[in-house]
């Protein structure tokens, strides 16, 4: 019998991760950003990520024509960011502070770190798109993460 949505949603969900903001810019200059937490490391020569992005989000279509994106490893007390950026539709960035990275995506103030990628590879998976990114530029300050488990956010003790 296969596994139905949310069985599924409910076991992952004893999988603790990070919590990310994925920006991106259009090809007119107007950002973009959603909530992720599907990001893995995938290889370090050369230096790949992956991202997960439903195919509904707004932002797909802008990270996918402009090939570029950025990671934003959110820290413990940005959940307000977090949850901003989960929402569909809305201005995102008003009254968000971030500065304009290398690739052209914002980087989040105040984030445990960054990693600016270009799109090295896509594929098609069921409901999202695998985005497979080429770290260009990264950087990190000690900080401790923003933690997603069991449907709630936590924070590392």
């Amino acid at each position: 019998m296969p596994l139905d949505a949310q069985s599924l949603r409910r076991v992952i969900g004893h999988f603790p991760t990070g919590v990310g903001v994925v920006t991106t810019r259009s090809e007119t200059g107007s950002i973009h950003g959603l909530t992720a937490n599907a990001v893995t490391s995938v290889s370090l020569v050369p230096p790949l990520l992956l991202i997960c992005i439903d195919k509904k989000a707004r932002s797909l279509l802008h990270l996918e024509r402009s090939g570029i994106f950025t990671v934003n490893i959110l820290a413990a007390g940005q959940e307000e960011l977090s949850r901003r950026f989960a929402t569909s539709g809305g201005e995102k960035f008003e009254g968000v502070s971030y500065r304009v990275g290398d690739n052209g995506a914002p980087l989040l103030e105040g984030a445990v770190g960054y990693l600016e990628c270009s799109v090295w590879a896509r594929h098609e998976a069921g409901d999202h798109v695998i985005f497979l990114g080429q770290v260009e530029r990264a950087e990190a300050r000690r900080s401790d993460p923003l933690v997603f488990f069991r449907g709630r956010y936590r924070m590392l003790d």
